[in-house]
């Protein structure tokens, strides 16, 4: 999951580029061929909007485990980003065959309907963020989850191959375990270490947050180390139980109000400390809960459009990430946002 395609769009010849990135991730992923091709054309509509409508911007590609239960498989998660006009009418924009020379809109009816998934956020003057994540299987429009989502951008420091973040979650009946790493340091030692932890997170996620830590500890302890938090919802009582080592940001959004969850100083799997306290919150159907490594600056702007809440959690985590920065200040170290909360799971746009 540390792995990362992260494709800078500036003018039309960059398409190719983001189409082989897409089709690469489709083969590490496993998909069928059918399955990469519509990752292709979804990634060819993205890019090519990038070029003639935004002034440019970027297509993350990261894999993605999907569904609950042991048997998940990855799928490919495009995000485009920039910082251009925006647009307009953005139901306009969905229809399709919709297209002008002032915003987005070629192709982007098409990507909702062939993608797994797909979410659009556009704001006037700020940019657009779209996610779409291709699976093995073509589109089921049959039952949707019934616990809160989670969603995720990676973007590894200078356009590396792997991220040295990672994050993954695990749901058992109403507890919902989610685990975000940043390994220490950069490169392939760094992804080693937080992909150690997600790897062994299905083993400890029934335990509470503090043990999970400590026994993540010693799962580390043959690598580098990491920065760990770990957030455990429990919806049979309505609450948020948090407790995180080393330098990963937290932010609850809860009855309309934003507020920070704490991590300790350490390092899991190498100086971390004897106790780690847990916070716990209440935890409601519009609740927000996002995690970040510190590649994300500590005063990032909160998403400030209610209607946020109801979408996409990969689509809330890309807008983030957008507007913590720009298109001439980029990220400063490997960087992981991961957001849990509402959403269906194909948004309408």
């Amino acid at each position: 999951m540390s792995r990362v395609w992260d494709v800078p769009v500036d003018d039309s010849t960059r398409v190719r580029d983001v189409r082989v990135a897409a089709e690469e991730a489709s083969a590490c992923a496993g998909l069928a061929p059918h399955r990469t091709a519509t990752a292709a054309l979804v990634a060819t509509e993205l890019a090519t909007n990038l070029s003639r409508h935004a002034d440019g911007g970027r297509v993350l590609i990261n894999l993605v485990e999907r569904g609950y239960d042991a048997g998940r498989r990855l799928s490919v998660q495009l995000v485009s980003l920039d910082h251009g006009p925006g647009i307009p009418d953005v139901a306009e924009a969905m229809r399709d065959g919709y297209t002008t020379a002032a915003s987005l809109g070629a192709g982007l009816g098409t990507c909702k309907r062939i993608a797994n998934d797909f979410d659009l956020h556009s704001a006037p003057g700020r940019g657009t963020v779209a996610v779409a994540r291709i699976d093995h299987d073509p589109v089921a429009r049959g039952a949707r989850p019934t616990v809160p989502r989670v969603g995720g951008v990676n973007v590894p420091l200078g356009r590396a191959e792997h991220s040295g973040d990672a994050w993954g979650r695990v749901c058992e009946g109403d507890r919902l375990t989610l685990l975000l790493a940043d390994g220490l340091g950069h490169g392939a030692k760094a992804a080693d270490a937080s992909t150690t932890a997600v790897r062994h997170l299905p083993g400890v996620a029934h335990r509470p947050p503090a043990e999970i830590l400590r026994e993540l500890g010693r799962s580390l302890r043959p690598t580098r180390g990491a920065a760990v938090a770990v957030a455990q919802l429990d919806l049979a009582s309505g609450q948020v139980h948090f407790a995180g080592i080393g330098n990963i940001g937290a932010r609850l959004r809860t009855a309309g109000r934003w507020r920070p969850l704490l991590s300790q100083p350490g390092i899991v799997g190498a100086q971390a400390p004897a106790s780690v306290p847990v916070q716990r919150e209440p935890w409601h159907d519009d609740s927000l809960l996002v995690l970040h490594s510190d590649g994300l600056p500590a005063r990032w702007p909160v998403p400030d459009d209610a209607a946020l809440a109801g979408r996409d959690p990969g689509l809330v985590a890309a807008v983030v990430l957008r507007d913590a920065g720009s298109a001439a200040r980029p990220v400063g170290d490997d960087t992981c946002v991961v957001v849990l909360g509402g959403g269906s799971a194909r948004a309408q746009a």
